[in-house]
């Protein structure tokens, strides 16, 4: 199975990082994408995909760190861009929901950012929370990017906007919660050859592992979760969601 989207070098993995990769190779983990938030996050994404070969790095600027981001900054994000790991821009994007940094300074560098995958032609890993409008506003101005929402959190009428765009999207762990109506209405709905599995590791975790550390151990109950769905097979979510993430990111 694949991992469109995680944070393994994240600090909760700091003490058993190395038996968790282990796990991952034991369990069947084909590939892991690693986004990065910050330039310090980026750099441990690569370094951990310079050392494991499943694993594979995104690069980029969350918008809760675009404050201090200016253009030296582009210029370092751009040389680990170009590294052979690095598979995605990402994550980047918006995101009004605490509005810790200003909306112009978030949509200034998410247009930057979009700009850079465009040049070096890498798919593009979005973070859009409460700025769904804002975000597809954005990306119409980028008809040449193409890439995923990860952890989609919009409605099946956004669905249909990010379909006609050209990207695709990834579904997580909250596919597993009760209260996730409109999430669970999305899975069922979203095009087979438009989805892909995360697990936003170490966050939001799925049930019955709800409110622990999360990690790509847990894609199983995300795929189950999906089939049921779906009105398929587990097999058959694996099967979809690797052949669309190998197919976006050029994970060989």
């Amino acid at each position: 199975m694949i991992d469109v989207h995680a944070h393994l070098d994240d600090a909760r993995f700091r003490s058993d990082l190395q038996e968790l990769l282990e796990q991952l190779r034991a369990a069947g983990i084909r590939r892991v994408l690693n986004s990065g938030s910050s330039h310090a996050s980026c750099r441990k994404t690569l370094k951990l995909a310079a050392e494991n070969d499943f694993i594979y790095a995104a690069v980029g600027i969350y918008p809760h760190d675009t404050g201090e981001l200016e253009q030296n900054g582009m210029e370092e994000l751009e040389k680990m861009a170009r590294c052979p790991k690095t598979a995605a821009i990402g994550e980047i994007g918006l995101d009004y929901y605490y509005d810790t940094v200003a909306r112009p300074i978030q949509q200034k560098w998410f247009h930057a950012q979009l700009e850079l995958a465009e040049r070096l032609r890498l798919p593009v890993v979005v973070h859009s929370r409460d700025a769904m409008r804002d975000t597809l506003a954005i990306l119409r101005e980028h008809p040449r990017n193409t890439g995923i929402f990860h952890c989609y959190s919009g409605s099946v009428e956004s669905l249909r906007e990010v379909l006609d765009l050209g990207w695709s999207i990834s579904i997580g762990g909250v596919v597993t919660f009760k209260n996730a109506r409109v999430l669970r209405e999305v899975a069922a709905a979203v095009p087979a050859d438009r989805l892909m599995l995360e697990t936003d590791s170490p966050y939001l975790a799925p049930t019955p592992y709800r409110g622990k550390r999360n990690s790509p151990l847990y894609l199983p109950e995300i795929a189950a979760e999906i089939a049921a769905l779906r009105g398929i097979t587990p097999e058959e979510v694996e099967r979809i969601t690797d052949e669309n993430a190998l197919r976006m990111f050029k994970m060989a």
